[in-house]
């Protein structure tokens, strides 16, 4: 049964207070019929008694407190998924927007999910080869990982987010160039008309249309919609991999977008703020989102998600980073300094890391020598640019001749090892080779970290 309400109270902003609504459901999905028999649509944020708080998907303007009926239609958002949603492009409330036909679902789901089980969750391992040499050598990216990239406004994080979803592979084993490829969920969020034409063009240009799922959400859509494009994202994910058991990623950009929506409700609604004026559950709404992702035992399917999230005034103490620092499994974070250089991609491997970089490296995954080799030009890199600065103070003259091969393989790492084309896909293989052309500028006795038998046969 269908309940319906005429009590309006008061609207404010997005928000409507009703009453007369004893019997709604948290969540529940609702029409707002208008004195003209527009419909907008929205859901119930709060319930106390008969009264309701609903919140719209659409702007309240033209809304008149006499004449509009507001019915409780006793279901959740929920998407529709069938095998035949790769390839297809959604706005942030799930509706085609490609030109093709509506999805004959297989099922609908709520976009509510659960976070995964920690129980249930089976530890993750396998190698993604993402094709970008600082990901992929130094900070390795694992199926069903969550790492997050940290960018700065006016840094190329788009491009880079399209290139990983481009590229993105497994391989089999440590010998095999057999490669199992990624279903990509991409959902971008508070975007411009441009940088929605831009993703969608690359995706279609590139080919990688035909196994990915978009989600766009622009900046003048509704806050709200906002709120549910990841959730939409994650739940087609679910789909995608545990139902169908695809590896999926799931790339969702820009966060910070999402928490600044978040707040823009959370005042609408006159919520006690926290830090910076974000609601103080801003913490267990990110984390709902991010423990969706992963794998589970005795299931095939995994998802591993990546979230981009541009850090206000370049601050990593910032809610939006620091939080999701504390969720996920390391991070990806580009360098303004490396940008103005004409690096590309800008990552900064020393402010980087990835928590499970060691599970999914080394005999069986990628090559036996990767973890010496992956220490080895870590600690190169930050005796370099420690070198690096006392140029600066003393002049190069000053150096001696190992110093000086130190700032010449800072030099060389930069702008040949993390710089690379936005096209270029290099395997593993050619990562860590590439990394060894570097490494022999150094006489052996210097590389501590490598071990002599590696030594010997790769240097």
């Amino acid at each position: 049964m269908v309940l319906e309400t005429q009590l309006l109270k008061s609207v404010s902003g997005p928000l409507i207070l009703v009453e007369g609504a004893r019997g709604a459901k948290y969540e529940e999905l609702v029409e707002v019929e208008l004195g003209n028999n527009e419909k907008r649509l929205g859901r119930v944020l709060e319930i106390e008694e008969d009264k309701a708080l609903v919140q719209l998907f659409e702007e309240s303007r033209g809304i008149n407190i006499t004449n509009t009926k507001v019915r409780f239609l006793n279901k959740t958002v929920t998407l529709a998924v069938s095998p035949t949603i790769l390839g297809r492009i959604f706005d942030g409330l799930g509706r085609p927007i490609d030109g093709g036909p509506e999805i004959v679902p297989e099922k609908r789901l709520d976009i509510n999910g659960d976070p995964i089980n920690p129980y249930s969750r089976a530890y993750p391992r396998e190698f993604i080869q993402t094709g970008i040499s600082a990901i992929d050598g130094l900070n390795t990216l694992v199926r069903g990982q969550k790492l997050p990239i940290f960018s700065m406004s006016g840094l190329p994080h788009n491009l880079l987010a399209v290139q990983i979803a481009r590229q993105s592979t497994v391989l089999k084993s440590e010998t095999s160039t057999e490669k199992e490829e990624f279903a990509v969920v991409f959902a971008a969020m508070g975007i411009t008309f441009e940088e929605a034409n831009f993703f969608i063009s690359e995706f279609k240009k590139t080919g990688a249309l035909s196994r990915a799922v978009l989600f766009v959400n622009l900046a003048d859509d509704p806050a709200i919609e906002r709120i549910a494009t990841p959730r939409l994202a994650l739940t087609c994910a679910e789909y995608l991999a545990f139902d169908l058991e695809m590896h999926v990623l799931v790339i969702l950009t820009d966060m910070t977008n999402y928490a600044e929506a978040l707040r823009e409700i959370s005042a609408a609604r006159k919520e006690v703020p926290g830090r910076r004026g974000y609601p103080g559950y801003l913490y267990t709404d990110l984390a709902t989102l991010y423990e969706r992702a992963g794998r589970i035992k005795y299931k095939k399917g995994s998802i591993t998600l990546m979230p981009v999230l541009t850090m206000p005034e370049d601050d990593k103490t910032h809610p939006i980073p620091d939080l999701t620092g504390y969720i996920t499994e390391g991070q990806i974070v580009l360098s303004r300094e490396l940008y103005r250089k004409g690096i590309y991609p800008p990552i900064d491997i020393m402010a980087s890391l990835s928590r499970l970089r060691d599970k999914g490296i080394g005999k069986g995954r990628t090559r036996e020598d990767h973890p010496d080799w992956a220490h080895q030009m870590f600690a190169c890199y930050a005796r370099g640019k420690e070198v690096e600065e006392l140029a600066v103070v003393l002049g190069e003259a000053a150096l001696d001749k190992i110093d000086q091969i130190y700032l010449k393989f800072v030099d060389e790492f930069e702008n040949k090892f993390l710089k690379q084309r936005y096209d270029e896909n290099r395997t593993i293989f050619e990562t860590i080779e590439l990394g060894y052309t570097l490494l022999r500028f150094f006489p052996k006795e210097e590389l501590k970290r490598i071990r002599p038998e590696f030594k010997e046969k790769y240097l």
